[in-house]
């Protein structure tokens, strides 16, 4: 169990007393405030499994799933769950359950101190939505024990991936060596110091005056003005700073230290995804589940210094109404809420705001969530990049042409995309753009932060060498995302470039920026300003995060730069150990090998790598480079498709397919099958010139016209 070493936690334990007791000192004063937090979902984040907190049915009740089968049923006062799995049946007690609306998950501890989610979940929405049942997690695979998402491997372990949300001032506690978590807590859920770090002993013995409570829910100074149908703030600046404690939950990040403090900065604590285009549709709307962070960042509302609060309620977070009079609190009723503007019937499904500018993504099997983008539905956009757009979403067998032309026929044609927009769309959807307008997009004032700091990420993907002319303002940039991107992307610096204005990012004020360039600048042997400083800071980071594999790997690379070749080895090999089914691990610690020269450990490590993982397309892509390496090409060939095959959209992997297909004297073979798949490649420049080359050396001017015409 977590270790309870206060007393306060024993009560709370012993007593089931789920309204945290560290609340409870909030109580006295602040009753109406502890009256709506009670009705969130923070306040249901996390409780003991008892008869008043489990929703799932336990009355006996068995669920299948391909080769799994799960019985829920009760002992006296204990919730437990017969699991048979490969054949195997194992009982196990439910210790805690995890959220309750729409969908409840139930923690089992599998080992002291160590929590895994239960790979079914309880949907506890009413009857009438098809809620009142059990289901699997992952609806249409079969997830077995030797899967990275199988529910006892790390992406599924609570202490790791999802306490630090559920629970006040957590502490995952991991210590590498034993492999082994001591997780700590001191709120069971999320209260009132999650969000009020500030809470002093002088406030609670001294009233505090209305000027002290200033709130950013103030909405007094949205006004319309004048012809204008949108309102526009008309007080003093505001502050939003306090949303980045909104965004340590609400967002994808990756952990920089052991739990997080609401009173330091967002970016002192995590390195967030940006944009990219596993993530996001290339217009920016979600795809994954990536909490709101980075859609609302690209919104007009953001831009406009809306906050969170100006449509959450404070303590319930609730929406304040879910009827468009949350949007009317801005924008003109006499303008936007008619049917001349959403073209529905008054009062359906279609004339609600939220349907047309936050269409939702359905995530962990139940849970539709609101895109917070806030984009206009571009069924045009659509067309050309396969975003999604609301109209299709709600009118079933309906098509992206015929939502344009009736947007058209309602408001016009729609307005032309700016050449930044163009490059976005093009860059966001992994087809090619000239260096100039990549720079222009990036460069481009006009866009948001949070675009253009995608747009420099990307650099990342292009192979492009940067220098110190190019990337000196954005070092210099007042916007953190600009300087944390670039801070990534250091590696696209010569070594000589690095050592200019990029190393004054070793001592930014924000960790995330200095942790980035540390890992860009740790193998220089210069004497920088703030170099050993940053290191420590990765390593922890680094360390933080080596109860699953990348945590390892990150790790492995400070390592490698340091050039502590045996300390790289280890870390990845505990990587291998913590996260058996993670293949980067193997990938790395076989390049490794194969740079000591140590060809037998190389070829032991990638066969280790592809027992354990079979359909990784890396492995397989390593594997065969290993076999080109050792003169067996035609095994290698059979390597290289199998990589090509598993990750349809790698160019690098079509690229040495072909090009092994023709050392093995298979060119006309390599000519047949490039011209049936360029075009799954986009018709990458890569492919193309190999393309034209095979064909040179048939002599077949009629093949190498085919590529050469390719745009």
């Amino acid at each position: 169990m977590i270790n309870i070493k206060n007393s306060l936690f024993v009560v709370l334990f012993l007593c089931s007393c789920f309204s945290a007791i560290a609340n409870e000192e909030c109580q006295s004063c602040h009753q109406q405030q502890t009256h709506d937090w009670k009705q969130s979902d923070h306040a249901n984040s996390m409780a003991l499994a008892n008869k008043d907190t489990v929703l799932g049915d336990f009355s006996n009740i068995t669920a299948t799933h391909f080769s799994q089968k799960a019985v829920f049923y009760k002992e006296k006062e204990s919730f437990l769950i017969d699991l048979t799995e490969q054949g195997t049946k194992k009982t196990y007690t439910v210790s805690y359950v995890f959220g309750f609306d729409p969908l409840q998950q139930y923690l089992i501890e599998v080992e002291k101190g160590k929590y895994q989610v239960f790979p079914f979940a309880w949907d506890s929405r009413a009857k009438s939505l098809g809620g009142q049942r059990w289901y699997a997690n992952y609806a249409n695979e079969d997830v077995k024990p030797n899967d990275r998402l199988h529910w006892l491997q790390p992406l599924q372990n609570w202490n790791g991936m999802c306490a630090d949300c559920h629970s006040d001032n957590l502490k995952r506690n991991y210590t590498t060596e034993k492999e082994s978590f001591d997780t700590h807590f001191s709120n069971i859920n999320v209260g009132c110091k999650s969000c009020h770090s500030d809470i002093t002993d002088e406030h609670k013995t001294k009233k505090v005056t209305k000027s002290a409570q200033t709130s950013p829910t103030n909405m007094s100074q949205w006004k319309i003005i004048g012809d204008n149908k949108i309102a526009t703030w008309q007080g003093e600046p505001r502050d939003n700073s306090f949303m980045q404690g909104c965004y340590a939950c609400h967002s994808l990040r990756s952990p920089l230290t052991d739990g997080f403090d609401n009173s330091q900065a967002f970016l002192d604590q995590f390195s967030p995804s940006f944009l990219e285009p596993n993530l996001y549709h290339a217009d920016g709307q979600i795809k994954e589940e990536v909490y709101v962070f980075g859609s609302f960042a690209q919104s007009k509302m953001y831009k406009a210094g809306v906050n969170c609060v100006d449509c959450h309620d404070k303590h319930t977070m609730k929406v304040k109404t879910k009827t468009n009079g949350l949007c009317l609190q801005c924008h003109s009723a006499s303008e936007y809420n008619k049917p001349e503007h959403h073209r529905h019937k008054e009062q359906s499904t279609g004339a609600q705001c939220v349907n047309c500018h936050m269409p939702t993504n359905r995530y962990m099997g139940v849970d539709d969530r609101r895109d917070h983008s806030f984009k206009i539905p571009r069924p045009d956009i659509s067309i050309k990049y396969d975003t999604p757009n609301a109209c299709v979403q709600c009118h079933d067998g309906k098509t992206n042409e015929w939502a344009e032309s009736t947007l058209e026929k309602w408001h016009g044609k729609a307005p032309e995309l700016s050449a930044s927009e163009h490059s976005m769309l093009e860059l966001r959807s992994l087809k090619a753009i000239s260096q100039n307008a990549h720079m222009s997009l990036i460069n481009d004032f006009s866009l948001n932060e949070i675009d253009r700091a995608s747009a420099i990420a990307y650099l990342g993907n292009s192979g492009a060498e940067l220098n110190d002319a190019t990337v000196k303002s954005w070092v210099n940039s007042p916007l953190p995302l600009i300087r944390l991107a670039i801070a990534k992307v250091g590696f696209l610096l010569p070594e000589a470039e690095r050592l200019k204005s990029y190393k004054q990012l070793l001592t930014d004020k924000l960790k995330s920026v200095r942790v980035a360039a540390a890992q860009n600048l740790s193998q220089t042997t210069a004497q920088l300003n703030g170099l050993n400083q940053s290191i420590i800071e990765l390593a922890h980071a680094n360390t933080v995060n080596t109860w699953r594999g990348e945590g390892n790997i990150n790790q492995s690379l400070l390592a490698l730069n340091k050039q502590d070749i045996n300390g790289a080895i280890k870390s990845l090999q505990k990587g291998i150990s913590v996260d058996p089914y993670f293949d980067a691990s193997y990938v790395n610690l076989a390049d490794i090998y194969y740079r000591l020269g140590q060809t037998a450990k190389m070829q032991s490590t990638l066969n280790s790598g592809l027992n354990a993982v079979p359909t990784s397309a890396p492995l397989h892509y390593a594997n065969g480079m290993a076999l080109i390496r050792s003169g067996n090409k035609p095994a290698a060939v059979d390597s290289f498709k199998r990589a090509m095959t598993l990750e349809s959209n790698n160019v690098q992997y079509a690229y040495l397919y072909f090009l092994a297909l023709d050392s093995i004297g298979s060119t006309a073979q390599a000519v047949s099958e490039l011209k049936l798949k360029i075009g799954a490649y986009n018709n990458a420049q890569q492919l193309k010139n190999l393309g034209m080359s095979f064909a040179q050396k048939l002599k077949n001017s009629e093949d190498y016209h085919f590529f050469a015409r390719l745009k």
